[in-house]
């Protein structure tokens, strides 16, 4: 039970990403840009008018891609921009509860916690921890093992 708690404390924590603004005005509607972004318009645009909840002023939105796997995406509430998520998610073991989900995210912090296998790999399933910054997920830690 130690070990297990030592090594949840060495993995990066919400709080040492901090944000500090907040957006609280009128979202700008959602730019499509992409080919992705268009075959998803409706997703995007209905996710681009909910109030912030990840960075301070970023939509976090995400939607099933198949039978046990998540996708979605960030949408900067003041520019409109889309950024995807860098991985599809799927293979969860064990016992899944109601509060589970398979990206873990605060308003107040640039950290982003994807839980699961990444793009349906064999072998990946574990948490994997990104800071977004400047437009871009930046991989800080993954450990592997089985979820939750």
């Amino acid at each position: 039970m130690i070990a297990h708690s030592f090594a949840q404390s060495r993995v990066p924590q919400f709080s040492a990403y901090p944000v500090r603004e907040r957006h609280t005005g009128r979202n700008t509607p959602v730019l499509l840009r992409s080919h992705d972004d268009r075959m998803f318009r409706t997703m995007l645009k209905h996710a681009a008018e909910e109030k912030p909840n990840f960075a301070g002023h970023y939509v976090v939105s995400t939607w099933g891609c198949g039978a046990g796997c998540v996708m979605g995406v960030v949408i900067d509430t003041r520019t409109g921009r889309v950024y995807w998520l860098p991985h599809t998610l799927c293979c969860w073991s064990g016992q899944l509860d109601a509060s589970f989900d398979a990206v873990e995210f605060r308003l107040d912090s640039r950290l982003m916690v994807l839980v699961g296998a990444r793009d349906e790999n064999e072998g990946d399933e574990g948490k994997h921890y990104y800071k977004f910054e400047n437009g871009q997920f930046v991989l800080l830690q993954s450990v592997k093992g089985s979820v939750p």
